[in-house]
């Protein structure tokens, strides 16, 4: 069984890969596109992630980036919360 990681940790994680993808989570929260509990998930689910330790070295060289790397387990959840946001 894996120990997921600090919560405090990994949502400060989701927040700044969330930033550099260009993906507004407050936004969606907001507009209803993502509830709480979706964003409990995300965070949830950084916090499992075996490649979480090295997000950190890929965040400080990708201020800025088109999407996460292949290797986020939230990858497919932060395109669709740009989707929805670049649809509405």
């Amino acid at each position: 069984m894996q120990v997921l990681g600090n919560v405090m940790d990994h949502f400060w994680r989701v927040k700044l890969m969330a930033k550099a993808t260009h993906v507004d989570l407050v936004g969606a929260l907001g507009q209803g596109a993502m509830s709480h509990e979706n964003w409990a998930d995300i965070v949830n689910t950084c916090r499992g992630c075996t490649w979480a330790a090295k997000c950190d070295q890929w965040l400080s060289h990708n201020e800025t980036a088109v999407c996460a790397p292949e290797t986020c387990l939230n990858r497919a959840r932060f395109d669709a919360v740009r989707a929805c946001a670049e649809s509405a």
